[in-house]
């Protein structure tokens, strides 16, 4: 009894190492989980230690090999302990310490996902060894079939010991309080719940380990909806039993992503969004830019009832600059194209009524005809002089004490500030004809003025349309031309789209290669500048 017993004819000798992504989604019949049990002298990792190991490696339901010992813990064992276990202290005197055991257990994992019942337990006592003998904690996955089984059977047994479970369930060998005895045990109750999972749409690894927090849930059986969602970048699109979509949305994993709604998501409505969901189509993309971009489109194509967010485009407004015999400046809903200077698409009209007051503030059209040029300079190129006017007031209300007014005039400076930023770099996107660049991966795409029309992924492949539009890897169909540079004001549909590509290609700037550039794609006016924060008045800018 003294002796490390393993049997099997798989012993592996890889060093444990954390799994990718890949291997989370591996299928669960491909996965190699090995179940582990400990009798300890007590119940403190800290001040208690291990008498008894047990392990046994499975695969595909298949029992792989089988490791058990006794091990001596070095102290004295209680007898509540020898009571519970039948391990007394004549038969742990020859057996190994822990530390000569350590690395034969180490070896006999390897790589695979452990399995426990309460494995927080287990692994507090293992990974409380490794530490004492000087050896680096394993990262392995764990999987703890207690949470599996109060997720999936706690409706129908008294509690979920294992003990209970072994006997509901029918299981071939039942616990004794003996490390073997009990590993064995719990891999049989594992396989019980792979098998009763199956049904909430848990076919592979990563879907095993989001179930305790999936089974809970009100809509738990629609998770089977979520079956052929692949493990890739794409959009995901929730649709009502009339085939209405109901919601767009985007991810870089869409199975993890969608299963997510069922977990972690818990704003109000997403329950009444799973309610009436009946069915979720995806498109795959090469890319995250591709679905990104793809998400956009069928958001403004589509007009989801639920993405209430992403179509507020339509509430979009724009400042225009009349000029003539009574020059002023005019909130207005739709741009001309008669010429006048335009400022837009801006997010709300109450955005746009603080960017009027600013530039009212410092330039009066109506006291002075010659404000005119410049409020059209600083629109269009220049705002140099009315940010400085505008810091200056504010900095002078915050030294008079007059801090309320000092904000006002911070809140009007800073909306002028992000909307002529956001007017700049639109303005980029929409001089610059073509643009063809590759990114850190290979994958090569072209944007004319602002919007993705070509991608090439490494590994292309062919693709199909979804509810009519073209959402190939050539993306021929856009959903409005913007039209040429000289042709007024931005349509605001289209301003999703192009911020969204803007704000891209500055965030990797530094990683992509630019293969060809047809237009501008610097601005040829000055930078929208920072203005200096005020110890007064608490600012979002710094100098």
């Amino acid at each position: 009894m003294s002796a490390q017993r393993v049997y099997g004819n798989s012993r592996p000798t890889s060093v444990p190492r954390q799994r990718s992504l890949d291997d989370l989604g591996m299928p669960l019949e491909q996965v190699t989980f090995c179940v582990i049990d400990f009798e300890t002298t007590g119940s403190s990792s800290a001040s208690d230690t291990i008498t008894e190991v047990g392990a046994v490696r499975v695969r595909g339901g298949e029992q792989l090999a089988t490791l058990q010992t006794l091990v001596n813990p070095g102290c004295a064992i209680p007898p509540t302990i020898t009571v519970l276990t039948g391990i007394s202290e004549a038969m742990v005197t020859r057996a190994p310490r822990i530390e000569s055991v350590l690395g034969t257990l180490v070896d006999f994992i390897g790589d695979s996902v452990i399995v426990g019942h309460n494995i927080r337990f287990d692994m507090s006592f293992l990974q409380a060894a490794l530490q004492r003998d000087g050896r680096e904690p394993l990262t392995n996955v764990t999987v703890d079939t207690l949470g599996l089984a109060r997720r999936l059977l706690r409706d129908e047994v008294a509690n979920c010991k294992l003990g209970t479970l072994a006997a509901y369930c029918g299981l071939p060998h039942r616990p004794t309080h003996r490390a073997l005895d009990d590993a064995l045990a719990t891999g049989d109750l594992l396989h019980v719940l792979i098998d009763r999972c199956r049904g909430l749409g848990v076919l592979g690894l990563d879907d095993l380990l989001e179930l305790p927090t999936m089974a809970g849930h009100a809509h738990a059986a629609k998770l089977r909806l979520t079956d052929r969602l692949p493990r890739s970048p794409g959009v995901y699109l929730f649709r009502d039993s009339r085939g209405t979509v109901l919601y767009v949305g985007k991810a870089t994993n869409l199975r993890s992503r969608v299963r997510s709604y069922f977990s972690t998501d818990d704003r109000k409505k997403v329950g009444s969004l799973i309610a009436l969901t009946a069915r979720i189509d995806h498109k795959k993309t090469a890319s995250e830019l591709e679905a990104s971009v793809l998400e956009v489109r069928l958001i403004h194509h589509l007009e989801p009832r639920f993405n209430t967010a992403a179509n507020r485009w339509r509430s979009s407004v724009y400042i225009k600059l009349i000029e003539g015999r009574k020059p002023r400046w005019s909130i207005v809903r739709a741009a001309s194209g008669d010429g006048a200077v335009h400022l837009g698409p801006i997010g709300s009209k109450s955005t746009a009524k603080l960017i009027v007051e600013a530039l009212q503030q410092v330039l009066p059209l109506e006291s002075d005809t010659a404000n005119v040029l410049i409020a059209r300079r600083c629109v269009t190129g220049d705002p140099q002089l009315v940010i400085d006017a505008l810091t200056d007031r504010m900095h002078d209300l915050a030294a008079a004490e007059r801090f309320e007014e000092a904000a006002a005039t911070r809140d009007r400076l800073g909306a002028l500030c992000d909307a002529l930023r956001r007017q700049r770099l639109l303005d980029r996107l929409r001089r610059t004809e073509l643009l063809e660049f590759s990114d850190a991966s290979g994958d090569r795409y072209q944007v004319r003025r602002g919007q993705l029309i070509r991608h090439w992924p490494v590994a292309s492949t062919a693709t199909p349309t979804i509810d009519g539009l073209d959402v190939g890897r050539d993306i021929e169909a856009c959903p409005a031309d913007p039209g040429p540079p000289q042709d007024g004001p931005l349509h605001r549909e289209l301003t999703d789209e192009l911020m969204l590509m803007g704000r891209w290609l500055e965030r990797n700037a530094s990683t992509i290669t630019t293969v060809r550039v047809d237009g501008e794609m610097a601005s040829p006016v000055l930078p929208v500048p920072v203005p200096g924060r005020s110890d007064a008045v608490p600012g979002r800018w710094s100098g």
